[in-house]
């Protein structure tokens, strides 16, 4: 019994682990943290995607399952590696993740080797809060905006 019982305890929690990988932002995407998001982007050479949000954030919580449902997102980020930092998660505080300022949500775009790609801003949006996305469509045309430069390269 004890042992089922610690089974059914160690599943739960694993399991809880994996499905809350997507923290409000969508469990249907393979979301990595920052230092294997990194990694995973160099070994398979393809842009990374960081979508850096908060718990207590409510725009981030009225984007997020906007994100989620995004159709045309889910279906670009198989050509990106996806990472997800939520609130204190290590590595996402960084100043080299906040090249116009700390404001949340952001959504940034990484090349393979990890920099910033500075000039991938929001279409059509606020150049004050040049990585703040309000719209699926937006992040679709950015992610088309990334693809195109990557393969030009």
């Amino acid at each position: 019994m004890k042992t089922a019982l610690l089974a059914l305890c160690t599943f739960g929690f694993v399991a809880a682990q994996d499905g809350s990988l997507g923290r409000g932002f969508g469990d249907n995407y393979a979301w990595y943290n920052v230092a294997d998001g990194l990694a995973e982007a160099k070994a398979s050479n393809k842009p990374a995607m960081m979508v850096l949000h908060k718990s207590w954030c409510g725009m981030c919580k009225r984007f997020g399952p906007e994100f989620a449902k995004g159709k045309a997102i889910e279906k670009e980020s198989k050509n990106f590696v996806m990472i997800n930092c939520h609130d204190d998660d290590e590595g996402c505080d960084d100043a080299v993740y906040q090249p116009d300022g700390g404001y949340i949500p952001r959504i940034l775009f990484l090349t393979p080797e990890g920099k910033v790609m500075k000039d991938v801003k929001t279409p059509g949006g606020n150049p004050q809060y040049g990585y703040f996305y309000s719209s699926p469509d937006q992040v679709t045309k950015a992610m088309k905006q990334v693809l195109a430069a990557h393969d030009e390269l």
